[in-house]
């Protein structure tokens, strides 16, 4: 059954979570933080129902799905910056990179192992309130299917003259922010072994599940 440990596991573990699917560039530069949200929410869990290889946890597929889908609306340099802490600054250039690449091979894994559980939930996404010269704004909205309804909130900034109009930075399961779960883990491996140590710790832990047994599709 689906339960609260499953959804903040797929959904504080991925970069945009399970609802930053499918508009194009111009569509997603001209709506609404709430109604964007609205719109992929629905076309990902459209996909994640009907895409077998996705759903079966096919980790290629998945991965291009979140490269050519998923990054482009995501601020994921700022997600990885606010989850490192004051040491994201004094990281090299090689490093950022690194984190930030061995990072989304963590999420993907850990979203490719959980995908094959998606059933028939549906989200809804409630309006948001904001200003019209407003550049950071929180979108709420639920998960709906078996038991309570489960909190998913959004944290998005307007980014002017990078193709998109809002970007997600920050997300919410069931009152737990994504970016503070991370910088709580990368902090104590921060601490004692350093970036270096993080990153290290981070690849170890890529190859470890690049190792493990497919997860098996739910019938």
């Amino acid at each position: 059954m689906m339960n609260r440990r499953f959804w903040i596991r797929i959904l504080a573990s991925t970069a945009a979570g399970a609802a930053l699917m499918g508009a194009t560039l111009a569509q997603a530069a001209d709506l609404a933080p709430d109604e964007m949200i609205r719109q992929l929410s629905d076309k990902v869990l459209n996909t994640l129902k009907t895409d077998q290889a996705i759903r079966g946890g096919d980790v290629s597929k998945i991965t291009s799905y979140v490269d050519s889908e998923v990054m482009p609306n995501v601020n994921f340099r700022r997600m990885m910056a606010a989850a490192v802490g004051p040491k994201w600054r004094t990281a090299t250039p090689s490093q950022q990179q690194q984190l930030q690449d061995e990072f989304k091979k963590l999420l993907v894994r850990t979203y490719a192992g959980a995908l094959h559980q998606v059933g028939d939930q549906t989200i809804s996404v409630k309006p948001v309130r904001m200003q019209p010269a407003d550049t950071e704004v929180l979108v709420r909205s639920e998960i709906l299917g078996r038991g309570d309804p489960i909190q998913l909130d959004y944290r998005l900034e307007k980014t002017p003259g990078q193709g998109f109009g809002w970007k997600i930075y920050n997300i919410n399961v069931l009152g737990v922010w994504m970016v503070e779960t991370y910088r709580n883990q990368f902090q104590q491996e921060i601490n004692t072994k350093g970036v270096q140590g993080l990153i290290d710790s981070i690849v170890a832990r890529n190859k470890a599940n690049a190792t493990a047994p497919a997860p098996v599709p739910a019938r």
